[in-house]
């Protein structure tokens, strides 16, 4: 098995920043089937997913082991026909989903489920 792909993560507008044209998009990538992708978990990311296949897809999100011992994948979320999906998976530190190399790994059924991770600005939440 192969290195996981590291998902771009995209910095969001603070709160009272300028909105200009363009500002506030963000793109999708096609998520990884075999070897998953990874992202820099800082305690500020939120995970959102979108479906563009013409059936539904999968997205598997691997926990880690948390201080009581325990697992939580979040195993084959179904994803239905052009809908999307948001995960706040990354908008902790505590042990559950972050590994100690300070990411967060997903794996999609399909590379028409597409991934954006997208972070709030430094000093949010407050």
């Amino acid at each position: 098995m192969a290195a996981p792909t590291a998902i771009t993560v995209q910095s969001m507008l603070a709160p009272f920043a300028a909105v200009g044209a363009g500002a506030a998009d963000f793109t999708f990538a096609a998520g990884t089937i075999t070897d998953g992708d990874t992202f820099v978990c800082t305690g500020r990311e939120l995970l959102v997913v979108q479906n563009n296949d013409a059936g539904a897809v999968t997205i598997t999100i691997t926990s880690v082991v948390d201080e009581k011992n325990r697992t939580g994948d979040i195993t084959t979320y179904s994803v239905g026909i052009a809908e999307f999906a948001a995960f706040p998976i990354g908008l902790t530190n505590s042990k559950g989903w972050k590994s100690t190399a300070g990411t967060v790994r997903i794996t999609v059924s399909d590379a028409d489920l597409k991934v954006a991770v997208l972070r709030l600005p430094s000093g949010y939440p407050d």
